[in-house]
């Protein structure tokens, strides 16, 4: 994200960032996982994108804003019920629906 974004995203009082406007439509925890309790089959058909540390990402797992990490696939290894093994990543997270534009 450019700092010309964030500053064209302020509203007139100056508090509200482009990175809450986006965090505001998503939920702070998304998981591709149907078993998991932060599954949401509407948001995932419409798509999500997400930005991790300034990067796109494609293959990520599951993402929490407020903690700010994502889970993502180790290779092909799998678990013993067939679930990916997964990395957890510590960082900046962003998250918005495919159908919005960023800017």
């Amino acid at each position: 994200m450019r700092v010309s974004q964030i500053s064209l995203a302020l509203d007139r009082a100056g508090e509200f960032s482009l990175k809450q406007a986006m965090s505001e439509q998503m939920p702070d925890r998304l998981s591709v996982n149907p078993n998991s309790p932060h599954y949401d089959e509407a948001l995932l058909l419409r798509g999500v994108a997400i930005r991790f540390n300034g990067e796109m990402k494609s293959n990520v797992e599951e993402y929490c804003i407020s903690e700010g990490w994502i889970k993502v696939a180790a290779g092909k290894a799998v678990d013993r019920k067939g679930n990916p093994l997964t990395l957890k990543l510590k960082g900046t997270v962003e998250a918005w629906p495919e159908d919005q534009s960023e800017t």
